[in-house]
């Protein structure tokens, strides 16, 4: 057993914990020539985590997409959809809020 297991033990706790205190907002918002596109803002993940999450939402969803600086932005309205994968996810339906 390696000094490095417990490390990553402790770490997926910790991420585990920053799930269930996040306090997540889905909005949407009209970008240019009147598009909707949906905003994921206060997942507090690392970056390659976050990544994943919008990738996944992507396919999920069947449209594009972009991860940038903390935020996940999708086209279109899918903020009823994204609450549902989030929860898949294992994040609390009591720390989303869509506005």
């Amino acid at each position: 057993m390696s000094s490095k297991e417990p490390e990553e033990g402790f770490d997926d706790i910790l991420a585990e914990l920053d799930r269930e205190e996040a306090r997540i907002r889905v909005r949407m918002e009209m970008r240019r020539f009147g598009k909707p596109t949906t905003v994921v803002e206060g997942l507090k993940m690392n970056e390659k985590d976050l990544q994943e999450l919008g990738t996944k939402m992507k396919k999920i969803l069947a449209t594009g997409g972009t991860v940038k600086d903390g935020v996940i932005i999708l086209q279109g309205d899918h903020r009823d959809r994204v609450v549902e994968i989030l929860v898949k996810q294992g994040f609390s339906e009591s720390s989303i809020e869509v506005i």
